[in-house]
């Protein structure tokens, strides 16, 4: 077990990484890897995914937004949000809110139409949004394998 972060960093860098590879990066048996990723898909890993740029598929206009919606609206909230196709994520969160949501639409209008139209569907107390201009980190923890390398090594 003491591998597993190891092994899960060069997943998280690259999920595509050959068995092989992986196998001549950690010096461990290529038997070991499959049986160690077959155990990891039933445990620790949730979704085999691409990241995609949003920007170059046309999809320009990005935001984070907060929502507080009234208690009798919460359950209907998160059903229609759940069911929306322009949600790239959606949590549920504490501190005063309950949702928190990023929204990916084509160009500001367009999200500005749906942030309002969102408005005159539910009874939202509070919306705080927040535009994405540049994503400058992502999906990065626990994907540097040195780092994982280099911890093992001050244990």
């Amino acid at each position: 077990m003491k591998n597993d972060n190891l092994i899960l960093s060069y997943l998280r860098q690259d999920a595509r990484v050959s068995l092989t590879n992986m196998s001549r990066k950690t010096s461990i048996p290529i038997s070991t890897l499959y049986e160690r990723l077959k155990a990891y898909k039933k445990n620790y890993i949730k979704k085999n995914t691409a990241i995609l740029n949003f920007d170059n598929l046309g999809y320009g206009a990005r935001a984070k937004v907060l929502l507080k919606v009234s208690k009798k609206q919460k359950e209907d909230l998160r059903e229609f949000l759940v069911k929306c196709q322009h949600i790239n994520e959606l949590v549920k969160v504490n501190n005063g809110y309950d949702f928190f949501v990023e929204f990916v639409f084509q160009n500001m209008k367009e999200l500005e139409g749906y942030l309002e139209g969102l408005g005159n569907r539910f009874d939202i107390d509070d919306e705080k949004v927040f535009y994405i201009v540049d994503e400058l980190k992502k999906e990065c923890f626990m994907s540097n394998p040195l780092v994982e390398k280099m911890s093992k090594s001050y244990k």
